[in-house]
Formats: structure tokens, sequence, C-alpha cells
């Protein structure tokens, strides 16, 4: 009998656990997995890049899914024990893996040649960090069908506290550090066990893990006791780093690197701290070593212009700026230890106090919102080598891409200069130009928005050293008005001074090159048609700058592995390689385990449909609204944490009320229809309306961000504990013995939560951010459609 008998059915005769226990422990437990993943992203994005992290996700979720799968399969052991004594053996189990976890993570070399140690390195790492979800997963689903009669407020419990692991993360990583942040998890975990717990000697192995956590996060305040060991695949010895430390927005150090200091970001990006003495810059190595950049052509055009740098980093332009007699230099550093900690504080005097002079103004803000939010004027705006590799929280394109590098950010910029002043930007370039000519694509297409029918003579581009040696830094000069004789004589005078110096575009000189093709084209979409990268301007819909790949060079292994952008490249084979896996892993860890664990009582598949399309709409909706706050709120990590705390608060609250305002499961057609309707106008309003508020102050922002998610995510969260009650009471009254169509119901949810997060990226890549919001309403108006099916089944 035992064989056949449902999991809820098995369990139906335990004692109910008090409210006051159940609720906490289940929000404890959602907060400490949630809070292990988001800290997971963020270590990945050092340890190994960026494009990892977002395969942290989706293994989350499918380990959610999977143990949920397998609580299952195991009802009839689990069976035989009681739920808080199950509770707090997992619990107290799950703070052991953290450190476990942690461990693994930080001493397993994984770099990013494709060979077969590599392969069996990292999926040693993500099974490794996938075993604390699957606990969690297999632990919910226990307590959701031993505890039916209260799944809307298990659920309100489940994602108030995965919103609270949100709001958390930011000032742990701030005042934690990464590694310290994952302990924190298993501090939480040994909390619920404690919780949980009716036996004393599991009360004790809970204190005794809260007690070890908490020493070691203690002990290693300083970051010495447990820290990055392996980076990139490289070993990371500790005799070179002079100073670390860890915020929401990137792991910061300073490395000896012979007589000179390093800021290095996330283990990868690199900037160095200038040790300069303005006074007595002339004829020594550092003028020229700096002038003989390519970015010193803006001090040459413009030696006492008003300087707007994004980015500043060590300080690099801002000492050409300030030594080239600049009157007034404005510093836009998104990162308080670089900006603040370093820079003006423990490395003040290295540095000669450059950041401290009078004529230097430094804003730690985003690039963007502070443009926005200024009324100042400027003879130059500088971009050198900015870009979000080191500095993402959550992996391959769902946060990777840099939106100061749209249409609209180059028209901000124009629309921030003096009437002659220019955009200088600098990419790095290749045999085959595609960065920084998709620069010179974007400020054309930006200049023709801002009524330059022809902008020829408004470009000047040069790069140090020859393109046919590949990874060269070329800037790009781009004016509102075109460059005059005298000015082009200027830049040709500097040339000849510095022979390493090359003009690949002088508007009297263009060239045979792709540049002066793409200027001469006037039109740089039906240019990057014909072109062998993709080089189209990008826009906020879709703002892939570093995504020059076109499907020939993406089937190509060559197109993956050449050139010094190949760390971007690579995101595109790890996009590939997280769907294929997702969808080999649904089949095998959700799928066929409940098709041979057991018949479905359904007549039909049909109705689990209901379940993917709210799966899939969720998910879409959700990494849709991170990308398109990136650019409101400035910076990634924020993105994430605003947004899925608020959708994740607001639901919680939705599903604890869902059995009031919907009383009758057919009443859910209410929230499905608002919610489609809702994205539908948020596609067609949204996003000019949220470029048109980037200037406000942050905290006006996140009030904004509130009333435009809360009311939403309130709508969202009431489909799901609806439908999972509809058919756990259909259960109940049916007495069909084979019957597993909750569990059904829970896999498919959460197979089309994993799918969707690979899919939300491939649409938005394709097609823009506003179509992949289309889709999730396009889910929830299908899940409408599917409604009356699962009350046929109810029926």
């Amino acid at each position: 009998m035992a064989a056949t008998t449902t999991f809820s059915d098995a369990v139906s005769s335990r004692v109910r656990i008090p409210q006051r226990t159940l609720l906490p422990g289940l929000a404890l437990c959602s907060f400490a997995a949630l809070l292990l993943e988001l800290a997971l992203t963020r270590l990945f994005s050092v340890v190994l890049f960026y494009h990892f992290a977002f395969l942290a996700i989706s293994i989350a979720l499918l380990g959610l899914g999977a143990g949920g799968v397998f609580a299952y399969l195991l009802r009839g052991q689990l069976a035989e024990v009681e739920t808080r004594t199950l509770s707090s053996r997992i619990c107290v189990l799950n703070s052991v893996l953290v450190l476990i976890v942690l461990e693994i993570v930080l001493h397993i070399p994984v770099s990013l040649e494709v060979t077969g140690r590599n392969f069996l390195r990292l999926t040693a790492m993500y099974l490794a960090a996938a075993v604390p979800f699957f606990l969690t997963g297999l632990l919910f689903s226990v307590i959701f069908a031993r505890e039916s009669g209260c799944i809307p407020r298990l659920y309100a419990a489940d994602l108030c506290g995965g919103a609270l692991a949100c709001l958390a993360i930011v000032p742990l990583l701030n005042w934690l550090g990464g590694p310290n942040a994952i302990l924190f998890s298993g501090i939480a975990l040994a909390i619920s066990a404690i919780i949980w717990s009716e036996s004393q000697s599991l009360r004790r192995a809970g204190v005794e893990m809260l007690l070890i956590l908490a020493t070691l996060i203690a002990a290693n305040h300083s970051g010495r006791l447990i820290d990055v060991v392996y980076a990139k695949g490289m070993f990371r010895d500790p005799a070179w780093v002079e100073f670390a430390r860890w915020n929401a927005i990137s792991r910061v150090e300073v490395d000896r690197q012979g007589q000179a200091k390093a800021v290095v970001i996330d283990a990868d990006a690199s900037t160095y701290i200038m040790n300069a003495d303005v006074a007595k810059w002339h004829e020594t190595e550092w003028e020229r070593d700096l002038m003989s950049a390519p970015p010193a052509l803006a001090n040459v055009l413009r030696p006492n212009g008003r300087f707007a740098i994004i980015g500043p980093g060590g300080g690099v332009d801002v000492l050409r700026a300030v030594a080239n007699g600049s009157p007034n230099v404005t510093g836009i550093e998104i990162n308080p230890i670089i900006a603040t900690t370093i820079m003006r504080e423990r490395y003040a005097d290295y540095a000669q106090h450059l950041y401290q002079r009078p004529e230097v103004h430094i804003h730690v803000s985003d690039g963007r919102s502070y443009l926005r939010s200024t009324s100042d004027r400027f003879d130059v705006v500088q971009m050198t080598l900015v870009d979000t590799w080191a500095s993402t929280a959550a992996g391959a394109f769902a946060l990777s891409e840099n939106n100061l590098y749209t249409v609209e950010a180059l028209r901000e910029y124009f629309e921030h200069l003096n009437r002659d002043g220019m955009v200088a930007i600098t990419r790095w370039e290749f045999r085959h130009p595609r960065e920084a000519l998709r620069v010179v694509a974007v400020a054309m297409d930006a200049l023709h928005r801002l009524g330059v029918a022809n902008p020829a003579r408004h470009f000047v581009v040069a790069s140090q050293g020859d393109l046919n040696g590949g990874g060269i830094p070329v800037v790009v000069l781009a004016k509102r008005t075109p460059f005059t004789a005298t000015e082009e004589s200027a830049v040709t005078d500097h040339l000849a001074r510095y022979p390493q110096l090359h003009a690949l575009y002088l508007p009297s000189r263009p060239g045979q090159n792709p540049f002066s093709a793409l200027i001469a084209s006037n039109d740089p979409f039906a240019f990057a048609r014909t072109y062998a990268y993709n080089v189209a301007p990008v826009t906020d819909n879709a703002p892939f700058f570093f995504f020059t790949l076109k499907l020939p060079q993406i089937i190509r292994e060559e197109g993956l592995r050449k050139g010094i952008d190949w760390k971007v490249n690579l995101g595109v084979l790890v996009l590939l390689l997280v769907l294929a896996t997702s969808i080999g892993a649904v089949v095998l860890f959700l799928i066929l385990p409940l098709a041979l664990g057991g018949k479905a009582s359904w007549n039909s598949p049909v109705p689990l449909l209901y379940f993917i399309a709210i799966g899939l709409g969720y998910i879409l909706v959700e990494i849709t609204f991170i990308q398109r706050f990136v650019l409101f709120l400035g910076h990634p990590t924020y993105a994430l944490t605003v947004v899925i705390f608020l959708l994740l608060l607001s639901s919680g609250i939705g599903s604890l009320t869902s059995r009031l305002w919907l009383p009758q499961p057919e009443m859910c057609w209410i929230p499905l229809a608002l919610v489609s309707a809702t994205l539908v106008s948020y596609v067609f309003f949204l996003p000019a309306r949220l470029a048109g508020l980037v200037g406000l102050p942050f905290a006006d922002r996140l009030l904004i961000s509130a009333l435009l998610l809360v009311p939403l995510g309130f709508v969202m969260g009431m489909p799901f504990p609806t439908g999972l009650r509809a058919i756990s009471s259909s259960r109940v009254s049916s007495s069909l013995s084979a019957d597993n169509t909750v569990e059904w119901a829970w896999a498919m949810n959460a197979a089309a939560s994993v799918l969707g997060s690979v899919l939300a990226m491939v649409i938005a890549i394709q097609f823009g951010l506003s179509a992949t919001l289309a889709c999730g309403a396009m889910a929830y108006a299908s899940a409408w459609l599917l409604l009356p099916y699962v009350h046929r089944k109810t029926a």
C-alpha cells in the first residue's frame, strides 16, 4: 500500500506544526537559499567569469525543483520521519554543506580553456553548489504536501523570506564580503534548525553550527582567513595583495606590480594608480607614456577644457586632463571603494592626492545617472575602456551589457557638451574591427537623431599600433559640429610627435578601412548587414554592445576563441550551454523521475500547461525588469536586489491574501487579466518613462520602482497558489491512490522557470527587452486561457 500512497496521504495523520514554528522556519530556509544563490553569483563572477554566474541561477532553480520531485519519489521513506525532525536535520546538514561548498568554490581552479579537465572541474563545482538547493527543494515539497491546508501562508512565507534575502545581500556584501555572506546563509540555516527542532540533540547541533559559523565570520573579518585562492584558473598569490575589500558591486584589491600599484577588480579588470607630480609633469616618463596613448587626443584638442570622465579608476584620464591645463575635471566613478577608500583615503599619498585637488571633483554614481542629474556642460565627455566585464553580479547577458554605449547614451553625452565639445570613447580593437567600429555606428545614429544629416566631418579615429596586431586601444572622437582644419592639423602634429599613434580616420584623409567605409556609407544599419560582425547601433531596449558575433561566428569555433574579446564571446557559448544543459536536466531530474515514479491522474496533460505558463511568465517578467532597471537604478547589483525583493515581497503578500480575494479558484482569471494588461501597458509606456527619470535622487528612484513593481507583484503572487490549492483540494477529494498531480504541477513550474531564465535572454538579444516583456504578458494570457481546464479537473 505504501508504494501507491500519495505523498500527502502518507503524512495526513501527522500532527500539524504550530504556525509560530512553521512560518518562521520556512521563511528562514527561503532566506538562506536565496542569500546563498545571490552571494554565489557574486563569488562566481570573481572566481570564474560573470558568464558562469548566470548558470548558478539556473542551477538553483533546478535544484529546488528536483528536490521537490525526489521528495515525492522518496515519499515512503520520508513518511517515517516527523516533519520537524526532518526539517531540523536538513537545515543542520545544509549549514555544514554551505561551508563545504564555499571551500570547493574557492579551491578548484577553473580556467576558460575548452578542455575535458576544465569541464570536469566546473561540473564538480556546480554539482556541489546545487546540493544545498536540492535539499531545500526537498524540504519545501515535504512541508507544502504535509501542510496543504495553509498553502497561501506557506507560499507567502517562502516569498517573504526570499525578499528579505534580497534586502540583506547588499549590506552583507558591503559589511562582511562575499565569502562571509555565504557563511551568513549557513547561520540562517542553523537558526532555522533550532526553530524546527524538538529534540535536544538537534537543537544542540544547530547551536554548535551557529557558533562555528559566527566564529569563522568574526575571524575572517579582515578577509585573510577565507578568501579567493584561484581566480580565472590562476593562483592568486596573497604576497602581491596589499589591500582587498568586497562590496555589492565588486571585489577590489590593490596589487603590487613592481614599482607600480594596480587596482584589480574581480581579479580581472585593472587600472594603475597614478603616482605622478602634476607640477613636474613635463618631459617626464609619465608625460611620454600618457600622451602617447590614443585618449590623449582629447587633451590635445581641448587642453583647457572642462572634462567629464566616466569611470576614472586609478586616475589616468584625470591626471592627463589636469596636467594639460584643465581647470575643471569631473570624475564619475560607480565604485566607492575605488573613488573613496583607495584614491582619497588609503592610497591618497601614493596618488599625490590627485582626487583631492581643487580642480578635480569626484562623484560616486553611475555615469548616465549623474549626467541626467546635472545642468553642467562640458568640453569633453570621456570614457576609456569602461565596461562591466568585472562588475556584474548575475551573469551572461542578463546583467553584463553596458548601458553606457547605447544610442540614447551617446545622445545624452552630446546634449551635455558645450557647442564645440566632443565625446572621446576608447575601446579595444582587432584585425577585424568591431568594438570601436560599433562606437562609430552608435555615434552616427545619435548624430542623425540630433539632426546631423551627414556626419562625415564629425569624426576622428586613431589607434595605438597597427590594426593587424589585434587587441589595441582605439579612440573615437565625435562632435556635433564638424572638425575644423585647425583641429585636424593639431591631431596630425601630435601623431607625428608620437609615431606609435596611427590615424584611422580624418575628415580630409579618410583612408581605406572599415571605419572610413562605415562613415562614408552614412547608414550604419546597412553597413552592419554586409559586414562580417554585428556592429549595428544598439539601444537601451537591447543594450548588448559587446555582442558582435553573427551566426557564422557562433557556429565556427574560431569565432569564439579569437581576439581579446574572447571572454565576451564565450558568453554566447555559455548561454547555449546553459540552454542545452537546462533542457537535459529538466528531463533527467524533473520529468523522467515523475514519469517513472507514478501515474498522474490527469486525463489530459493540458492542465499542466497552466503551471508552465505561470512559471515561464514570472521568470520572463523578472529578468526583463532586472535588465531594464540596470540603467534606472545605476548598477546591475542594485537592479537585481531591488527588483527581486519588491517582486517576491509583493508576491508573498498576494499569495497570503489570495484565499481571501479568490475564495473560488475560477476567480483566478481576475489577477491573470490584470497582470497581462499591466505588462502590455508597460511594454509601450515604461521604457520612455524610466529613461526620463534616471536623473532623480536614488531614494526617489527606489520609490518609483516600488510603485511600478509592488502592485504588479501582488497580483502575480496569486495564480500559482490558487492553482495549487485547486488541484490539492481535488486530490484530497478524489482518493485516487496514484495521484501525483501536485508534484507534477510543482515540477512543471520549476522546469518553466529554469528554461525561461535562459529563454528570456535569447529573446532579449534577438528582439529586445520590450519583446521579452511582451512574451511574459503572452504567458500570463495563455494561463488565463488554460484556467478552465484546471477547473474542469477540479470539478
